[in-house]
C-alpha cells in the first residue's frame, strides 16, 4: 500500500489517540484502533514478526524485510501511541485526580458511540451470536467488579508479566490494559516510572508487552481470519460490558492507603448522577459525553469517505 507523508502523519495521530485512552484506568486503546480502521492492519504486522520476517532480513536484507513488516505504518503508529503516553501521562493523572466525573463522561460518550461502530460491522446475528454477546458482555462487567490488589509490588519480573498481560487487554476493544494494570496493583508503579523517566522499568514492562503483543496478536488474527463476524459479536458485548467501569459517577464502599500514605479508592459502584456525593456536575458531563459520542460519528464517517 502507497502512503502519502500526509497520510503517515494521519497515522500518528491516530496513535496519539491510542496513547491517550491507554493512559486512562478504564479505556482500551484497541477502542480507538478499531473505530479508526487501523485495527485489522495492526494486527496483521504485528503478526509479521516472525522467523519468516528474520528469514528474509538474513536472505535479501533490510529493505525487504522492512516492506514485510509493514514497517513505516507500526513506526508511525507506535510513535504517536508513545508521544502521547509520554506527553500525556501528567497531565491524565492530574484530571483523574481533580476532575474524574468530566474525563470519565468524555469517554463514555466516545466508547457508547464506539459499540454502535462496531456492532454495525456485524453482518448476521444468530442464537450464537446473541449467546456471544450475552457472555463477553457479561465476563467484561465482572473484571470491571474485581477488586484491585492493595499491594504495588515493583519488581521486575512481576512488572515485566504484567506489561505482557496488559497488553493483551490494550489490542481488545473494551477493557483498557491500563485497567489491568490497577487490577494487578502495577499501574502505580508504571505512571511513576514513566514520570520519572525511569528507563530501566520502562524497558522490562516494555518487554513483556512485546512478548505478550507478539503472542495474543496471533489469536486474534487467526479469529478475525475464519470467524471475523462472531469475533465482532464477541467484541461489541465485550465493550457493553466494559461501560460500567467508565461510568462516570461512583460511590466508594472500601478505602487504602497507598505507598505515599494517601487515602485512595479501592472499591467502587457505579451509582445514579443525583445520588452522588458533590458536585455532579452534570451538565458539563452531559456536553462532554456528546462531544465524545460526536467524535466517533466524525471519525466513522471520515473513513466512509475515505473508502
Amino acid at each position: 500500500m502507497e502512503r502519502t507523508l500526509k497520510d503517515y502523519i494521519v497515522i500518528v495521530l491516530k496513535g496519539m489517540s491510542m496513547g491517550a485512552a491507554d493512559v486512562v484506568p478504564g479505556v482500551s486503546g484497541g477502542t480507538i484502533a478499531f473505530i479508526s480502521g487501523v485495527y485489522e492492519e495492526l494486527l496483521n504486522s504485528i503478526s509479521n514478526i516472525n522467523l519468516k520476517l528474520l528469514k528474509t532480513l538474513k536472505n535479501e536484507g533490510f529493505a525487504a524485510a522492512w516492506k514485510q513488516l509493514n514497517g513505516n505504518f507500526l513506526l508511525a503508529l507506535l510513535t504517536g501511541i508513545f508521544i502521547s503516553i509520554l506527553s500525556l501521562a501528567k497531565l491524565i493523572k492530574w484530571i483523574l485526580e481533580n476532575k474524574p466525573v468530566l474525563l470519565w463522561s468524555f469517554f463514555f460518550g466516545l466508547v457508547l458511540a464506539s459499540i454502535l461502530y462496531i456492532a454495525k460491522q456485524v453482518t448476521k446475528w444468530d442464537t450464537l451470536g446473541v449467546f456471544l454477546l450475552i457472555i463477553s458482555a457479561a465476563v467484561a462487567y465482572f473484571i470491571t467488579t474485581l477488586n484491585p490488589l492493595v499491594s504495588e509490588n515493583s519488581s521486575s519480573v512481576f512488572l515485566f508479566f504484567a506489561g505482557a498481560i496488559a497488553i493483551c487487554a490494550m489490542i481488545l476493544p473494551g477493557i483498557s490494559g491500563a485497567f489491568i494494570l490497577v487490577l494487578l496493583g502495577a499501574y502505580k508503579p508504571i505512571l511513576t516510572a514513566v514520570n520519572n523517566r525511569d528507563l530501566g522499568t520502562v524497558a522490562v514492562v516494555g518487554l513483556g508487552a512485546i512478548v505478550g503483543l507478539l503472542s495474543f496478536s496471533r489469536i486474534l488474527k487467526w479469529l478475525f481470519a475464519h470467524y471475523k463476524n462472531y469475533t465482532l459479536v464477541f467484541l461489541t458485548g465485550f465493550v457493553v460490558g466494559s461501560l460500567n467501569k467508565i461510568w462516570p459517577w461512583k460511590e466508594t464502599l472500601t478505602w487504602r492507603i497507598n505507598s505515599h500514605g494517601i487515602k485512595v479508592p479501592l472499591k467502587q459502584q457505579s451509582i445514579s448522577p443525583f445520588s452522588f456525593q458533590g458536585d455532579n456536575q452534570l451538565f458539563f458531563s452531559i456536553l462532554l459525553a456528546i462531544l465524545g459520542f460526536c467524535l466517533i460519528l466524525v471519525l466513522e464517517k471520515l473513513a466512509v469517505e475515505k473508502k
